[in-house]
């Protein structure tokens, strides 16, 4: 389904580090470990969420945008939607082009349903992917270039799919370890010269490759399960991390990055942190 406007200039997203204006969020008024559909939910599906914490990390979180001089855009939450709070993978945004997500998940299926819906409302166009299961934690963008993670939640048969959509980009499929969920959360585009990655969930020889583009910032085996590659990146070299990641954020500081440290530790244990959490629509 394709739904179309005059208005396409209110959709853009070119790269990850570009100067994010507009951003959609999900508040985590429901958000519960309910079937474990990942290593970090496995670790706390006892203690689970508290609710209250969340809540208030994310309005921290959304705030600390908003102080940025990033408008947000706050989706419904819905009770049946558990980890509606990870805007991320229900959609992305490729130039001028919004994809809407094929969920692979049973659990998590419905919620591009209500970001089709918003859509819909504010006239805003978009290309809903329906045949392939494919989620915005995998899709990485840089230029005309963009990385998508061979993973549970992204198939071949999408990304191929996606490559027919945009002739014009080169895209470049990334397999990595089935115990990771998204590529977001091993591999994070910072700047033009700049990544974070966790090698070891990777091909040597994609490691080698993805150095011969960028500068990458290594981190470790416990900062990565601490989501410290799911760092967000706003502009002007301003990113958001958590301030458990010490060494990520202190690399990050010796190259130049301002990083807004906000706690998001409840959140996280869910699986995903900022950028999981965040789905730009529009970036300059």
């Amino acid at each position: 389904m394709v739904k179309t406007i005059q208005n396409q200039s209110q959709i853009h997203c070119q790269s990850e580090y570009g100067t994010l204006q507009k951003v959609v969020l999900c508040e985590p008024q429901y958000m519960e470990i309910k079937e474990v559909i990942n290593d970090v939910q496995k670790k706390y599906i006892n203690d689970n969420i508290d609710r209250s914490l969340a809540i208030s990390q994310h309005q921290i979180f959304e705030q600390t945008l908003r102080n940025e001089g990033v408008e947000v855009i706050k989706l419904r939450p819905s009770k049946d939607h558990p980890e509606q709070v990870f805007t991320r993978d229900i959609g992305f945004t490729l130039g001028n082009r919004l994809f809407i997500s094929e969920m692979a998940n049973p659990i998590r299926k419905g919620e591009e349903e209500v970001l089709a819906h918003w859509m819909n409302e504010h006239d805003i166009s978009f290309k809903k992917l329906s045949t392939h299961p494919i989620e915005g934690g995998d899709v990485i963008v840089d230029g005309k270039r963009v990385f998508i993670g061979i993973s549970h939640r992204t198939c071949m048969k999408a990304i191929q799919a996606l490559q027919n959509e945009l002739p014009d980009f080169e895209i470049l499929p990334i397999p990595f370890k089935p115990n990771y969920l998204h590529l977001d959360c091993v591999f994070n585009i910072l700047s033009k010269k700049d990544a974070l990655i966790y090698p070891d969930a990777l091909d040597p020889k994609i490691v080698d490759r993805l150095s011969s583009m960028y500068h990458l910032i290594e981190v470790s085996e416990s900062e990565q399960f601490s989501m410290g590659t799911n760092v967000l990146s706003i502009g002007h070299n301003r990113v958001f991390s958590l301030p458990i990641n010490r060494d990520v954020n202190h690399q990050l500081r010796q190259h130049g990055y301002q990083v807004l440290e906000v706690d998001f530790s409840e959140i996280i244990k869910s699986g995903g942190s900022f950028r999981c959490c965040s789905m730009p629509i529009v970036r300059h």
